[in-house]
């Protein structure tokens, strides 16, 4: 594929961030003997990635974490801040959301958010598997760190995911009294207040309790010009409550509630050219003004509910059980053609709930094998109901329910052959059912009340079976340098595609079938010069087959001979190669100087994508797979008064990529169009950040500096209805905030 070489902008004396997507480290100055000069060694932080505490540079695998610190530091907000953070992540909002996740991890992801179709980057809240996208998009508040693990999961906890995981994980629960309280404003209306009090209850240490909370707002970087509603606004409310009782030395109890209400407004998309069939409404020069003609709704609510037990049954082993409940709903209006006219307005509802178990045990005896194993349970629905009115002449709907039922059963042990030289081996073995009920109608008006026509009705289930292995060694070559082989399985299993047209596309109401990833990878964490700079390296190559895919697919609906129509059609398109190379680094030149950054290259390709039963895989190409992306960050830190100043500016690169689906050879004249894509871009962020005390901080943050216009995704449905549209990322935003510790 055609190679980009990474931009490089460094503008001021005071330069950049801590971090970008290396693994997270803390800086350590210490005293040194020579002449009582200072000097800087870097310090690599604690993670659980392996369901063990392990610092980032001893575990042999592809993970990025980051801490409470250096969150703040890169003025990660909410998820998707960290898609340059991360190498070879791509995170947005899905489309019209502004809650929505799409996420995907070397090439490997889903952008679907349908029921029925499963991520393909597993999000995990405090140990417990968030299912639905919907919601998903996490805002960052009081949290304790973010670890974000590239590769197939699946033989240390939870559900099976196949791209990789992301784990956010909450401050913990502390004895002593102590929280923060924080306000920022900015441009466009921000304005957000986030705050968190803990500590044992009624002085107990053995009782003790957290509440955090979020209340994010913004005004909207757009509005709708015909009713002046605001559009891609923020209008967010979260809390989390955590009780733990710590019954004993060896056994504790952990309670957890968490919810989220997203009443936002719909996010703007721009016509990338006028829908034929409004020839006289061009697009608006604003790229997030509207002129929609449905309401201005687009709601979500999240909540969730667990508790964990962790026994300490003897020096060697200890059992972890987490039982949790989650659900959502999401009400929201998707005007395709951002016009007033009735040409592509949905309604949608989507509503889904789960409840999973988790039995763990794990093995220390100090010895030459250490591990874990457990069990896990998904038991969970996802559903609802789509409203389609076409030109206000075809309505249709999509409802029902897909029930899953997952059992698995995993492994993950690590034996110290010799004293530098390790082997892990682990597996994990999944049985998952998958139950449709589908119903798909005409109707003969609006209303939705009398049907006239079945376009799908079926109740069906399918089940999948996997075994999926994992087996790595790592040699320590050096105690700095680390170099490592992993080779890994991953899978997703298949289902039913809701959106089926059985009676037009009679092979759409048949199920897809499961996906599969094999993952080889191998690399080598270092550090380097007296522990001042950290490099680590990985390769990989992975062979993907039978992968799913979402496709918008125009049909003729009355026979007419014309296209008119189209659905969401889903199919396993054949297999393909990933390869890519990563870099991540870490340099503390100095006391005073930090630089961080990241590189990396996806080459993929498809080797098989069938279509009409032709393999046209030369003509494709993947979706949110860049053949290039890199970070630059620098960081400025020096004492004053009682506690010191940082200063940071970061530039982030990505290479040209794709952002929809398509079948090419399908957009053909006079209204076939290339998918969405968007060429490379750069964007350049920087921050000032003043630790008046150990009590006061006041920060000055800004992102996208140079109001870079750069597409994220969009809707090509011109075929049928002339539809052509992209959703931009955010524009240059600033914002001031203050925050107090106790």
């Amino acid at each position: 594929m055609k190679r980009k070489q990474l931009s490089l902008a460094i503008h001021g004396v005071l330069a950049v961030s801590l971090l970008a997507t290396m693994p997270v480290m803390a800086q350590d100055a210490a005293a040194a003997d020579a002449g009582g000069q200072k000097t800087t060694t870097l310090e690599s932080i604690k993670v659980t990635a392996r369901k063990r505490e392990e610092t980032l540079q001893e575990v042999p695998v592809a993970v990025t974490a980051f801490t409470a610190d250096t969150l703040d530091k890169l003025n990660v907000r909410d998820l998707s801040d960290l898609d340059a953070q991360v190498p070879n992540l791509t995170i947005y909002a899905a489309r019209g959301s502004n809650s929505t996740l799409t996420a995907y991890i070397r090439g490997v992801g889903q952008s679907d958010p349908l029921w029925g179709v499963d991520p393909g980057v597993g999000l995990y809240m405090d140990d417990v598997y968030i299912a639905r996208p919907q919601g998903a998009l996490l805002d960052v508040f009081d949290v304790e760190r973010v670890e974000v693990l590239r590769g197939p999961q699946g033989t240390l906890y939870g559900k099976n995911t196949i791209g990789g995981a992301i784990k956010y994980i909450s401050r913990g629960l502390r004895s002593d009294f102590n929280g923060f309280g924080s306000l920022t404003i900015g441009n466009y209306g921000q304005r957000d207040i986030k705050a968190a009090v803990g500590g044992g209850l009624g002085g107990s240490e053995y009782l003790r309790g957290r509440i955090s909370i979020a209340d994010l707002h913004n005004d909207g970087f757009g509005e709708n010009i015909v009713t002046g509603d605001p559009v891609s606004d923020k209008d967010v409310t979260a809390y989390r409550l955590s009780l733990g009782a710590y019954v004993t030395d060896n056994f504790d109890l952990q309670f957890a509630l968490d919810h989220m209400k997203d009443g936002s407004g719909v996010r703007g998309a721009q016509m990338l050219q006028a829908n034929r069939n409004v020839p006289n409404t061009p697009p608006l020069e604003s790229r997030y003004d509207v002129r929609n003609g449905m309401p201005n709704v687009n709601e979500t609510t999240m909540s969730g509910a667990s508790v964990t037990a962790n026994l300490r049954a003897s020096d060697d082993w200890t059992f972890k059980y987490v039982l949790a409940k989650r659900e959502s709903d999401t009400e929201t209006n998707i005007d395709f053609d951002v016009t007033q006219s009735k040409i592509a307005d949905v309604k949608a509802f989507y509503d889904d709930e789960q409840v999973t178990h988790e039995l763990q045990a794990m093995y220390d005896g100090g010895g030459r094998s250490r591990g874990v194993m457990g069990v896990y349970m998904f038991d969970g629905y996802a559903g609802g109901q789509v409203l389609n009115n076409f030109f206000n002449f075809l309505f249709g709907d999509t409802q029902g329910n897909v029930y899953t039922e997952s059992y698995a059963a995993y492994a993950d042990w690590t034996f110290d052959v010799t004293e530098q030289f390790k082997v892990d081996v682990g597996a994990r073995y999944t049985n998952e059912e998958k139950h449709a009920v589908v119903l798909n109608r005409g109707y003969s008006d609006a209303t939705y009340t009398r049907p006239i026509s079945v376009a799908a009705d079926f109740d069906k289930t399918i089940s999948f079976n996997n075994f999926s292995p994992k087996i790595s060694l790592d040699y320590q070559v050096t105690p700095d340098i680390l170099v490592y082989g992993l080779a890994s399985r991953g899978f997703k299993s298949g289902g039913y595609n809701i959106r089926a047209q059985a009676t037009a596309v009679p092979r759409s109401a048949e199920p897809f079938d499961d996906e599969q990833v094999d993952s080889y990878e191998a690399g080598t964490k270092m550090g380097l010069l007296d522990g001042s700079l950290f490099l680590n390296l990985s390769a990989f190559h992975n062979k993907y087959k039978d992968i799913q895919l979402s496709v918008f697919t125009a049909y003729d609906s009355n026979g007419d001979g014309t296209e008119d129509a189209f659905f969401g059609d889903f199919t396993n398109a054949g297999s393909g190669t990933v390869n890519g190379f990563e870099v991540e680094y870490q340099w503390l030149p100095s006391q005073h100087w930090l630089v961080s950054g990241n590189l990396a290259w996806l080459d993929t390709e498809y080797e098989e994508f069938m279509f009409a039963g032709v393999n046209i895989a030369d003509e494709q190409e993947f979706t949110n797979a860049p053949d290039f992306s890199g970070a630059l960050n620098v960081e400025y830190r020096t004492p004053v008064g009682a506690g010191d100043i940082s200063a940071r500016i970061g530039y982030s690169y990505q290479a040209s990529v794709v952002a929809t689906t398509e079948i090419n050879r399908a957009e053909v004249p006079p209204n076939g169009r290339p998918p969405i894509s968007q060429d490379g871009y750069g964007l350049l962020n920087a921050g000032v950040i003043w630790n008046i005390n150990p009590a006061w901080t006041v920060s000055l943050q800004g992102t996208n500096l140079t109001d870079k216009e750069y597409l994220t995704t969009g809707y090509n449905l011109n075929r049928a209805l002339g539809v052509y549209t992209g959703f931009y990322g955010p524009p240059r935003q600033y914002s001031l905030s203050v925050r107090y510790n106790f």
